[in-house]
């Protein structure tokens, strides 16, 4: 087809694609070229070039270019973990928690501000969290990335604390949109059915659920609670534990002590949870000497180590507490070298196994009176001043694999023993020979005295994890990470591992989209785990 015949935008791809290049320079060059040429004060954006491009595949106009659909694609931080991150609010709902640092504002969730911009998608959606899946997941397949493998995020108040029926209809809302999503199936279709039939259903739907995480207090989880969010096909937990010191929590009136979070911690953990810590710098009461200590005793007491770590340092905010104390001259927040160095220090002694999600809350600046948390893009100025300091973070998203060429590194296998929550835990990954690259993890748990029947006498995988551009099932591609047999090799090591504990079976906390891969390695569902015989 002549260049004429197209328009200006398919004109800019049919040309890029001639150069059988995607790289960024060459892109940027061409892009000035025919702003120049056809008088654009703009160039394309990502957005639009990946709607021209999809156009001209359907209409023949141009053949399939994979670099090209990656070069196009807006954000590839988002799926370069191998997964896409869905996160949804529920509504707003009183709060059991009366913590001085947590922000009330009308509207929104406890300690959440209307402006941060998931609060904002929610409330367009009316925190409906069918309306929130549909919106999210049209973003994303519109800027370029896969869908298949979903991880749902679900944020707001204590989880825990909302009506019981309320969660329920959540979960099965949160279901119903991913299964109709991009489908023929009408609305009414499956909203009759039973939240085990919408399950049932996503295992094999186009988009497929992989992880459903919950936020929740550590004084809400029992054995019931556990029961519950695996029916709802729960496999990781958020706990709000803000310090590790009792004279802090309990003046910033968290409302539980140390104990109540090592007890919740080993239940959640026994039960094959991936769990996670929200801890807080910062806090009144506390200061940098004790900051630091704390984060020394989360990674070397045994009670503790969480799998993740999202580190909030506290934010000033009007209708909180502390904004009355700081008014009243009786708390200071750090400036931005003490919090920067703070944490800094953190993620040089933070360990392989431990993946750090966020250093920073996402409210907007303009919200925070004063301190280092008004530095919006606070990770990327410790990652960049941490490099000119020869300081390194070991932890699992700074290790990431992520885009780089799967075939120039050979991974290694590396298997790491350690104590937590009266267990032992085993953390197998594969990595580059330096441990700078990783490409694939497993977490295998060995504990006794188990409450849960499927359980007994089994080792519990509760994480395994492949990084790297995220691949649509089935797909493979020589240069990136996914689907090149990693993690069964990764699952036939920890069965092995079993075994030589003297276990004749082993059990996974499989997401629900991702049990008939586990099917296909010789494993059976039994109640909400997938388990095999290793005898």
């Amino acid at each position: 087809m002549k260049l004429k015949q197209l328009s200006t935008i398919e004109q800019f791809i049919t040309e890029l694609n001639r150069k059988q290049s995607a790289k960024r320079d060459d892109i940027f060059a061409l892009q000035r070229r025919f702003c120049k040429k056809y008088n654009r004060t703009n160039f394309f954006r990502k957005d639009e070039l990946m709607e021209s491009y999809r156009r001209m595949l359907s209409q023949g106009k141009i053949k399939p270019n994979k670099k090209l659909e990656q070069a196009f694609v807006l954000k590839q931080v988002r799926s370069l973990s191998g997964i896409v991150v869905v996160s949804l609010l529920t509504k707003p709902f009183p709060c059991p928690g009366k913590c001085l640092y947590c922000p009330t504002e009308m509207g929104a969730p406890k300690s959440y501000l209307k402006n941060e911009p998931a609060v904002a998608r929610a409330i367009m959606c009316k925190y409906d969290p069918y309306l929130q899946v549909k919106a999210r997941l049209q973003a994303l397949k519109n800027i370029g990335h896969p869908i298949d493998k979903i991880n749902i995020r679900i944020i707001g108040g204590t989880w825990s604390y909302y009506p019981k029926n309320y969660q329920t209809w959540f979960m099965k809302k949160i279901y119903k949109a991913v299964n109709e999503f991009e489908t023929r199936i009408r609305n009414n279709e499956l909203g009759t059915r039973v939240l085990n039939q919408l399950q049932q259903a996503n295992e094999k739907a186009k988009c497929r659920i992989v992880e459903i995480s919950v936020e929740t207090r550590q004084d809400y989880i029992d054995n019931n609670e556990i029961k519950r969010l695996r029916n709802f096909g729960v496999t990781k937990v958020e706990l709000g534990v803000q310090a590790l010191d009792d004279d802090v929590l309990k003046i910033n009136r968290r409302g539980h002590d140390i104990k109540t979070t090592i007890k919740a911690t080993k239940l959640l953990k026994d039960a094959g949870f991936k769990v996670a810590y929200q801890m807080m710098a910062n806090l009144y009461g506390s200061n940098l000497k004790k900051d630091k200590k704390m984060f020394e005793e989360l990674f070397n007491n045994a009670d503790f180590r969480p799998d993740y770590l999202k580190i909030y340092p506290q934010a000033l905010v009007k209708n909180s507490g502390t904004y009355i104390l700081y008014k009243n001259k009786k708390y200071k927040p750090y400036s931005k070298k003490q919090l920067k160095n703070l944490i800094k220090y953190i993620k040089s002694i933070v360990p392989y196994y431990l993946r750090i999600e966020r250093i920073i809350r996402d409210i907007p600046t303009n919200k925070i009176i004063e301190g280092g948390a008004k530095i919006s893009n606070l990770r990327q100025i410790i990652k960049e001043e941490m490099k000119e300091e020869n300081l390194k973070c070991k932890c699992i998203r700074c290790r990431e694999i992520k885009d780089n060429d799967f075939k120039r590194i050979i991974p290694l296998l590396i298997i790491y023993k350690y104590k937590s929550s009266e267990g032992i835990e085993y953390f197998l990954s594969y990595e580059s020979k330096k441990r700078d690259k990783l490409f694939s993890i497993l977490r295998l748990r060995i504990t006794k005295d188990l409450n849960i029947l499927e359980l007994k006498d089994a080792a519990i995988i509760r994480e395994i994890h492949t990084y790297g551009r995220e691949l649509p099932v089935s797909k493979n591609e020589k240069l990136a990470s996914q689907h090149h047999g990693l993690g069964k090799n990764l699952i036939k090591e920890a069965e092995q591992i079993a075994r030589n504990n003297g276990l004749e079976k082993i059990a996974v906390i499989s997401g629900i989209g991702a049990r008939p891969y586990f099917r296909k390695l010789g494993y059976k569902l039994e109640n909400t785990y997938m388990i095999k015989s290793i005898s």
